[in-house]
């Protein structure tokens, strides 16, 4: 095992499967029950060949390894991520718990490379959905939240160009921009297959929307029940 150790502004928290643990640095964006959310709606299949987009710190990908890997078996993953700084907390947290069939790749999805054309059967992503500027908020916390660097059309394009035919997307977003979501999904050949709301108490107005879709899939759509979060 490659020898690791945790920088000044790094701390060890707990992902509570196992005992494993996840690395995050204080000053940086730090995930939220948003992701754990997604980990836990993603359906994934024996042999998948996973993508984390917009994967920060790894934890939808991590998470999800976490509940599956018992029952699965050959799943691989590839995170991708612009902010080095968060890519390194990533790659430190495979190091941490023994991971070995993660792979990093730094950069902007707009120009994910060639090499990645129709490679993946799974594409995760907690993109950033916040419109707007920075307000008082460090550009490297912003960017994790806002569409400043990367937009709704852009992460569409780059799943249906990452993904196999048959290949699913899960992701979520706003509950207000769920016909946005899926039109322009639509518009990429991927068809929204199974999609569930999230609200912050019972009864109240859903404020997340998460989504499955299916490149290539045939028109369907099942609505699951409302989670409270």
């Amino acid at each position: 095992m490659e020898a690791w150790e945790l920088g000044e502004y790094e701390v060890l928290e707990d992902m509570l499967i196992d005992g494993l643990k996840i690395v995050q640095d204080v000053r940086l964006y730090r995930f939220t029950s948003d992701s754990v959310l997604l980990s836990r709606f993603a359906r994934g299949k024996n042999g998948d060949t996973v993508a984390d987009f917009c994967s920060g710190s790894g934890i939808v990908a991590y998470h999800f390894y976490a509940l599956h890997r018992h029952r699965l078996k050959n799943l691989t993953f590839t995170l991708f991520e612009m902010q080095e700084p968060l890519l390194r907390l990533s790659q430190k947290t495979a190091l941490v718990n023994e991971f070995t069939d993660f792979s990093f790749v730094l950069g902007k999805l707009q120009e994910i490379p060639e090499r990645y054309r129709e490679k993946f059967s799974l594409v995760l992503c907690n993109p950033p959905y916040e419109r707007g500027g920075f307000d008082n908020e460090a550009y490297e916390k912003a960017v994790c939240r806002k569409e400043l660097t990367l937009n709704l059309e852009e992460i569409a394009r780059a799943a249906a160009f990452a993904l196999k035919f048959g290949g699913r997307i899960a992701m979520l977003h706003r509950a207000d921009r769920v016909a946005e979501v899926c039109y322009t999904l639509k518009a990429h050949n991927i068809e929204v297959k199974r999609m569930q709301f999230v609200s912050g108490k019972e009864g109240a107005k859903p404020y997340l929307v998460m989504i499955e879709g299916v490149k290539g899939g045939k028109v369907s759509c099942e609505t699951l029940p409302t989670i409270v979060n």
